[in-house]
C-alpha cells in the first residue's frame, strides 16, 4: 500500500502535471471504486485542479466551487499518466480523468477492487476523512510520545494506526522500527525515554529519506514503479536476507495477509518473535533464539 512517501510523491508529480488544467472527460471502468453519490462524479467534469494534496495515505483533488475527489488506493491501486484518450484495460481499469494534454488513469492488479473514491463538497465534508494522526515529519518529541502513548498497544500496531499516527504503513514501520532498534511487539507504556527519542529520530529519517529517494526517482516524470517491496530497504520484505546492519538473517511474522518483518540481533536481543501459523505448527519445538533456529535447520538438513 501507497505510504506516506509514496503518496507525498504521487501529490507533488500530480501537481505538476495536472494541477491548473481542467477534467475534460470522466471514463469509469469499475462502478465499484465511487463509494458516494453526492455530488455524483459528472459533477467533477469541467472542473479546473486548483491543487493536490495528501491526508493521511489518501490523495486529494481541490477542484473548483470546493469540490474534492478523494482518492485511497489501498493495496494495489496505481496512477499512470498516459497519452490522452488511453484505453482502460478491462481487467485492470478503473478509472480515466482526461485533460487536454493527457488522460490519469488509475488501475489496480489483482480481483479484490479495495480502491476508492469519493466525491466531497466542503472543507467540513473533506475533513470527515482526515483519521486524526499525528503528521510525524517534522513533529516535535513531545508531540510524538504523546501520540504514542495516547493507547496502549505494541509499537507496530501503534506506528500504523491512523488515528496516532498519519501515513504509516507496514512498510515503513518496519523500517523505522529497525533504525530505531526496538521490537515490534514493545509495548507502547514499555518504552523509556531514549527508547522514545530514538523512535521519534527514526521515524523522521525514515520517511524523510525515503520521500528523497523516490522525489529523485520519479525526477520531472511520474511515479510508476510504486511499491511497497523495495531491495534497498532493510528488513521489509527481505525475509531470509541478512541485515545490513549485522549480517542476521531477518525473520517475520505472519498475519493474515501481512508480515511483520525484523532482525533479531538488532532489534531484540537475539531473541525470536513467536508466528501463530508456525508457532502452532512446532509447538514446544519452536526456536527462541537465532542459534537454536539454525540449529533447527541443522538437524532438518541432516
Amino acid at each position: 500500500m501507497p505510504e506516506l512517501p509514496d503518496v507525498t510523491v504521487y501529490v507533488e508529480r500530480l501537481r505538476a502535471i495536472v494541477g491548473g488544467h481542467v477534467i475534460e472527460g470522466i471514463r469509469l471502468g469499475s462502478p465499484f471504486l465511487v463509494r458516494s453519490f453526492e455530488p455524483p462524479l459528472d459533477a467533477a467534469k469541467g472542473k479546473r485542479v486548483a491543487s493536490v494534496r495528501r491526508l493521511g495515505k489518501r490523495i486529494v483533488f481541490e477542484l473548483e466551487d470546493e469540490l474534492f475527489l478523494v482518492l485511497h488506493l489501498m493495496i494495489a491501486g496505481r496512477l499512470h499518466f498516459r497519452e490522452r484518450g488511453a484505453k482502460l484495460a478491462k481487467k485492470f481499469g478503473l478509472l480515466a480523468l482526461d485533460f487536454s494534454h493527457g488522460s490519469l488513469v488509475l488501475t489496480e492488479a489483482g480481483t479484490k477492487r479495495r480502491a476508492s473514491l469519493y466525491v466531497a463538497r466542503g472543507e467540513a465534508a473533506l475533513a470527515e476523512f482526515d483519521r486524526g494522526g499525528l503528521e510525524p515529519i517534522g513533529s516535535s518529541l513531545a508531540d510524538f510520545e504523546r501520540a504514542l502513548r495516547a493507547e496502549s498497544h505494541t509499537l507496530k500496531r501503534s506506528l500504523t494506526d491512523p488515528t496516532l499516527f498519519s501515513g504509516i504503513g507496514n512498510a515503513y514501520s518496519d523500517e523505522i522500527l529497525h533504525r530505531a532498534r526496538l521490537s515490534p511487539m514493545a509495548l507502547t507504556g514499555s518504552l523509556d525515554r531514549a527508547a522514545i527519542e530514538r523512535l521519534h529520530t527514526a521515524t523522521n529519517e525514515v520517511l524523510v529519506e525515503w520521500t528523497e529517494r523516490l522525489r529523485a526517482e520519479a525526477g520531472e516524470g511520474f511515479p510508476e514503479k510504486v511499491t511497497a517491496f523495495r531491495p534497498e530497504m532493510a528488513v521489509h520484505g527481505r525475509y531470509g536476507k541478512p541485515c545490513p546492519v549485522c549480517g542476521a538473517p531477518v525473520q517475520r511474522i505472519v498475519h493474515a495477509s501481512n508480515e511483520i518483518n525484523y532482525c533479531p540481533r538488532c532489534q531484540t536481543g537475539g531473541r525470536l518473535l513467536a508466528d501463530r501459523a508456525l508457532s502452532r505448527l512446532l509447538k514446544r519445538d519452536f526456536p527462541r533464539t537465532l542459534e537454536e533456529l539454525e540449529e533447527h535447520k541443522r538437524q532438518r538438513s541432516g
